[in-house]
């Protein structure tokens, strides 16, 4: 069990760097041209392989404000046995898949999705950031012990 502390209040410092990632992150994005429903996805899908209950909150609740549905929400879990989502939104969350469980790799198996063939390089770029990104705020929340309360 981690200690019950909280990381970003006792080193705000280093909270302020994770923000100037999550800065970076956004303007790769817009460089990229990816789109924020797939950005939401990614972030989603992350969070959901790590068990962030902070993170899965907001970033459904982002998710429904931008204009996704509950029924691809509800899915994003298993988003290789649906129909609903698209080539770009499927090499999208094969990255998450990937940079999520990159210490596991080779004992999991990936959907087959060809993400070159799919996205350019700045769009994989941008999407391993936010991947990137999502990972650590999961970890930072998941270890401050963010409470989640209805």
């Amino acid at each position: 069990m981690l200690a019950n502390v909280n990381v970003t209040k006792l080193f705000p410092a280093a909270y302020k760097a994770q923000m100037a990632v999550e800065e970076a992150v956004e303007e790769a994005i817009t460089v990229a041209g990816v789109d924020r429903l797939t950005v939401d996805l990614v972030k989603l899908r992350a969070s959901q392989i790590n068990g962030c209950a902070f993170c899965l909150r907001m970033h459904t609740q982002d998710a429904l404000k931008n204009g996704e549905t509950a029924d691809r929400l509800a899915l994003v879990a298993a988003w290789w046995e649906s129909q609903y989502f698209t080539p770009e939104e499927q090499a999208a969350l094969t990255i998450a898949e990937q940079i999520t469980r990159i210490g596991d790799l080779h004992t999991a198996a990936a959907p087959k999705v060809d993400v070159e063939s799919i996205l350019d390089a700045k769009q994989i770029a941008a999407l391993t950031w936010v991947a990137i990104a999502i990972n650590s705020w999961n970890r930072i929340a998941i270890s401050s012990h963010y409470p989640v309360a209805p």
